[in-house]
């Protein structure tokens, strides 16, 4: 029943992101959310699925914000005339420990305008992650562990 739940909801947001809302994009949009929550059926677990739920939708409320406000502050760079920017890269220190949780942040990071992950070392603790701006580079760490880090493992432990 949550499998269903979750997929009608995720199909809604596929409709929504894709801007067709037509049946087939609908129908679309299920089966594949479908065949997501099937691949990671094992990392939901079996318990508290209700919880679970608002947690994941805790996750997926702050990306959608962090994505708008990150998506803001480079088009303000972009457009501004005189563009002091301090690209780079740091080693971000990482709290989760299993693929999933790794992978989905390195997502969520490389999804956020101005931000790319770009690696993970091979003991799999740093993710090396580019900025287009890196003048504060220990606010965008504490951001990162405080927010995506800390949500994916309220999500998924």
């Amino acid at each position: 029943m949550i499998t269903y739940i979750l997929s009608l909801v995720f199909a809604v947001v596929w409709v929504t992101v894709t801007g067709s809302a037509t049946l087939h994009n609908l129908i679309f949009g299920f089966a594949l959310s479908t065949l997501a929550l099937w691949i990671v059926r094992d990392e939901m677990g079996a318990r508290g699925y209700w919880r679970r739920l608002g947690r994941i939708l805790s996750l997926l409320t702050l990306f959608l914000k962090e994505l708008a406000l990150s998506a803001w502050k480079v088009a303000v760079l972009v457009m501004s005339p005189r563009m002091d920017l301090k690209p780079g890269i740091f080693a971000f220190p990482l709290t989760v420990t299993r693929d999933f949780e790794i992978t989905l942040l390195a997502n969520l990071i490389t999804l956020t305008p101005g931000t790319l992950s770009v690696d993970v070392s091979e003991d799999r603790k740093t993710l090396f992650v580019h900025a287009i701006d890196c003048s504060d580079v220990e606010a965008t760490k504490r951001d990162i562990a405080d927010g995506f880090e800390r949500k994916i493992m309220e999500a998924f432990r």
